[in-house]
């Protein structure tokens, strides 16, 4: 992806300050472990979803201080010299790894590490935690309405509702999580989302009257078109575009009104015409709850838009990036100790973790058990992280397909608890070995 003139500033002045403080008491260079996980589940929710991982591979590549920025930096004296001199030669050596996108997480999964020294790693923790909230509540959104919908496909079509650079990632995160296809068209060129679309109310308002609306569109788009049907009368409208496209009309689009009375009369009527393989699309301010309410109206495909750019109600993971290790000193081979906070409501769990999805004879997952030592997986378990960079060379790139693919297959694997939409406990808990008691 082009990142234009990089992602340095994509930041908070206080990385930037406490690497200042650093660089002075000489603490820049020890080694350091971050860790991002999330305390919580968004209220009632049973699983979350892993996203934006591929697009903060590219935003750490890109993560260089250019003259420009170093200028802006010092001129403004965010930072004093010998800083902008270090930012200079910027460049991330470390290592990261993360559990995969697609991957379903749970409270306090380790979903990615940073391991680097202390001035490398924490400079990318506004970064990091920028993406992946954002993607990874959009795909949480996202996967619990492909499951609402079943088999059915449904359509990406928020992006007028969210930032013009956010509707790309939030069409991006819901391929990932089940959505079929996209409206947003830089979605498409950037990331190879399927794209679709064909007209709004506006294209029929235009024209003298709602037939010539429907023979330009027929006209420049085939009989495999989607004719929104819901302008003026949706009766007349359905027998006006099945005369004019014929019985081989591909869909046609109900955006308001009781979505499912509309939709069985609209099936009806189409029978009736003969137009039998017509699809029904609805769509109108729709959510998880709404398309589970049309699980049994004939209906054939969604399309949703504000509900899903907004998280549904979830527009943050509430992730966190939090020093979980740090070494005694600057050498390489100084020893390395867990650190953890003792907040009141913001505690957090020192120590390098391995997660593991442990998995019972039937397939199904019943623990996310987190290791602070070697971990001892059984024979059906899984290691969920994987190396994502390796001393500073993305190494964890994959074709979003797959990660599309890993979603299936993940939640496929949790309890049929984890697909209720109905307010519960994550579906599978979070256990720790070797941790010790949280502090």
């Amino acid at each position: 992806m082009d990142l234009g003139d990089g992602t340095a500033l994509l930041t908070d002045q206080y990385e930037l300050t406490m690497l200042q403080a650093a660089l002075r008491s000489g603490t820049d260079g020890r080694r350091a472990v971050f860790e991002v996980f999330a305390r919580s589940l968004p209220a009632g929710r049973r699983y979350g979803v892993v996203a934006g991982t591929g697009r903060l591979l590219d935003a750490i590549e890109a993560f260089r201080f250019g003259d420009s920025e170093l200028e802006f930096l010092s001129e403004n004296g965010i930072v004093d010299e010998p800083t902008v001199r270090w930012l200079e030669k910027y460049r991330f050596t470390g290592n990261v790894w993360g559990y995969p996108e697609g991957e379903c997480y749970f409270p306090e999964s380790p979903i990615l590490m940073v391991e680097g020294t202390f001035g490398e790693a924490v400079l990318l923790e506004t970064l990091a935690l920028s993406i992946l909230n954002h993607d990874c509540a959009i795909a949480s959104a996202a996967s619990r309405m492909a499951q609402a919908a079943q088999d059915r496909p449904i359509i990406e079509m928020g992006s007028r509702r969210t930032h013009e650079r956010a509707a790309v990632a939030a069409a991006r995160a819901a391929y990932i999580a089940g959505f079929t296809t996209t409206s947003n068209l830089e979605a498409g060129r950037l990331y190879g989302v399927p794209t679709a679309g064909t007209s709004a109310h506006s294209f029929t308002l235009l024209h003298d009257s709602e037939r010539h609306a429907f023979e330009a569109q027929l006209a420049a788009l085939g009989e495999s078109t989607t004719l929104l049907v819901d302008t003026y009368d949706v009766e007349r409208a359905v027998r006006t575009a099945v005369e004019l496209a014929g019985p081989d009309l591909g869909a046609v689009r109900i955006d308001s009104g009781d979505l499912g009375v509309v939709a069985r009369r609209v099936r009806e009527q189409l029978d009736s015409l003969g137009a039998h393989g017509t699809r029904i699309v609805v769509t109108g301010d729709l959510d998880e709850y709404g398309i589970a309410a049309l699980g049994a109206a004939p209906v054939d495909g969604y399309g949703v838009g504000t509900s899903l750019v907004t998280g549904s109600g979830a527009p943050t993971a509430s992730l966190v990036y939090k020093l979980v290790a740090r070494a005694d000193g600057p050498d390489e081979d100084a020893p390395m100790r867990p650190v953890a906070k003792r907040s009141t409501g913001k505690p957090s769990r020192g120590g390098r973790k391995t997660a593991v999805r442990r998995v019972d004879g039937h397939g199904v997952a019943y623990a996310e058990t987190v290791f602070t030592t070697e971990p001892t997986p059984g024979p059906r378990d899984r290691v969920l992280q994987v190396p994502l960079v390796r001393d500073g060379e993305v190494v964890g790139r994959e074709a979003l397909r797959e990660a599309r693919e890993r979603h299936a297959r993940s939640v496929a694997e949790l309890p049929a608890t984890a697909r209720r939409l109905s307010r519960g406990e994550p579906a599978v808990p979070t256990e720790f070995v070797n941790g010790g008691p949280r502090r």
